[in-house]
């Protein structure tokens, strides 16, 4: 996993601003949900376009929070990419940021209909799992997935994001979502980015602004706490994320 802890400065400034370093450390399950982003082959298996090689190591701390959230009583979604109807509606990612030959592979290989739009083997998928598809990076923007009906719907209104990618799909849908005014927490050791720096970047600025930033061990902490409101304790500041050394 990335290593990756988060700025002194930038605690220090949240505490400030918020009175706690993680203003959602304690969760309710029964209104929580974690939020995984495109975990399936086109981002994950070898060889694919979009791989990001550091998303297969981030599978065990996803199935070890996705059993907790399910044990707890939350719920786990799935969220899938998909390029079906999206040519004439999103023509200009395809047709202006991407040269023909990868605009190609990319409709073909995250069509619904292909293996590069399933789920990676080694996600821990139960059948009681909600999955959702969607068209844009941001599972949140407008006409983009069904996924804020539903989660209203369900009575949800805090969110964990993991997945991949950190800087892409995970915090456009992260932001997003703050905007639409469900609480988010991004899980730093759940999410995959291209590069150790990307990963930081993103993570650090959605902080700043956006939301909180917690380990797999804090979620998973956090959910075994019955109370709701802010956690005004310091002993998360230090939020950090074991370095891999696989």
């Amino acid at each position: 996993m990335h290593p990756f802890t988060l700025p002194q400065e930038a605690i220090a400034r949240a505490e400030a601003n918020r009175g706690a370093a993680h203003v959602f450390g304690r969760l309710d399950p029964v209104h929580t949900a974690l939020i995984v982003i495109d975990m399936q082959n086109y981002f994950v298996a070898p060889g694919y376009q979009g791989e990001v090689p550091m998303a297969r190591k981030i599978v065990p701390a996803i199935n070890r929070l996705a059993a907790a959230m399910r044990s707890a009583g939350g719920r786990v979604v799935w969220v899938q990419n998909s390029t079906n109807d999206t040519r004439q509606s999103w023509s200009v990612v395809h047709d202006h940021l991407m040269t023909p030959e990868r605009r190609e592979r990319r409709w073909a290989t995250m069509d619904q209909s292909d293996p590069g739009f399933q789920l990676w083997h080694a996600l821990d998928v139960q059948s009681g799992d909600d999955r959702i598809i969607k068209k844009r990076y941001s599972a949140f923007l407008q006409g983009a997935s069904p996924i804020e009906a539903h989660l209203r719907d369900h009575g949800v209104d805090m969110l964990l994001f993991a997945g991949t990618a950190t800087n892409i799909c995970c915090e456009s849908s992260a932001r997003d979502a703050m905007m639409l005014n469900f609480k988010v927490a991004m899980v730093s050791d759940g999410c995959a980015a291209s590069s150790d720096e990307m990963h930081a970047a993103s993570l650090h600025g959605f902080y700043t602004i956006f939301g909180d930033v917690l380990t797999v061990d804090e979620a998973i902490a956090g959910l075994g706490v019955a109370a709701i409101g802010p956690l005004r304790d310091r002993r998360l500041s230090a939020c950090r994320t074991p370095t891999d050394t696989a």
